[in-house]
């Protein structure tokens, strides 16, 4: 499987510490774990944390062969907390290389693009990302709706729902997405989902991630709901959990596997990433068993 991920490269800033990350990224590097073919369009400025941002990009098995390096603007950075349960707030730092990543043509033919509404925060990208979609042909588009106030907008969000053919929710988020896209009753999830693949004839499944409660799937042809508990583990932070989870179950997904599979292999994957402070911390899929 050949993969393009299209948004943020930015890095987690700690007190003490710094790890590459952003959503795009992070779903990338899981795609190259698993030994898939995963390229990453985004931007970078040109500075230190641009320079170290390729070369762990690169570390990781992604290509960096779209990434775009920037005179004038610098590299992405969110500053990071985490709370007495380790959960994560951030502080997204604005005016920086991936809010303006240049359009660049395609070569390879990609059976997946990826993309969140997190770099969508600045019209110039949601121009580039509709060029790209409409230039290419792209089997599968995979969305995950990350919001991160303020930097959501009612456009964003109704473009992933109409764009996706799978599409991930938290459900911390889906009070946010449902007053946005106008779906009341957002804890019933077959009827949001429902609501959802009513809007979009190319939706296939739809994902939400409920944390500590594991996660839901509907499979939106067949109506069919799917579910999984979360993996206990010794969680040390979640930051890329929710992004090893997309890469896992798209890993499976994309080769015919039952949802269901997909869903509990996934929350194996997570798992581990919540146990480790790396969002992308080393692994080999066969460590995973469902």
């Amino acid at each position: 499987m050949k993969a393009l991920s299209f948004g943020e490269i930015l890095w987690d800033l700690y007190p003490e510490k710094k790890y590459i990350g952003g959503a795009t990224l992070n779903f990338a590097a899981h795609l190259a774990r698993h030994g898939e073919q995963s390229y990453i369009f985004s931007a970078v400025g040109d500075d230190e944390l641009g320079y170290d941002a390729v070369s762990c990009l690169k570390k990781t098995g992604c290509s960096a062969k779209y990434v775009s390096v920037l005179k004038d603007k610098p590299t992405g950075r969110c500053i990071v907390s985490l709370n007495e349960n380790s959960v994560p707030s951030y502080d997204l730092l604005q005016d920086v290389a991936y809010d303006y990543i240049p359009f660049r043509s395609v070569s390879e033919g990609f059976d997946l693009l990826y993309f969140g509404t997190l770099a969508l925060r600045g019209g110039g990208n949601f121009a580039v990302l509709k060029r790209l979609i409409r230039e290419n042909d792209f089997p599968d588009i995979f969305v995950d709706v990350n919001i991160r106030k303020p930097f959501c907008s009612k456009a964003s969000v109704q473009f992933a729902a109409e764009t996706a053919t799978v599409l991930k929710i938290s459900a911390e988020e889906l009070p946010t997405v449902g007053e946005l896209l106008d779906i009341p009753n957002v804890n019933d999830y077959k009827y949001f989902s429902q609501a959802l693949a009513k809007s979009n004839a190319l939706l296939k499944c739809i994902i939400i991630t409920c944390g500590a409660d594991g996660a839901y799937a509907y499979n939106c042809s067949t109506g069919t709901e799917y579910s999984c508990p979360a993996v206990k583990s010794n969680v040390r932070s979640t930051v890329g959990a929710g992004d090893s989870f997309s890469a896992a179950f798209m890993y499976w997904y994309l080769r015919q596997k039952d949802i269901q599979y997909c869903l509990d292999y996934a929350a194996q994957v997570a798992g581990y990433v919540v146990s480790e402070y790396d969002a992308v911390p080393e692994y080999k899929i066969d460590r995973f068993g469902v």
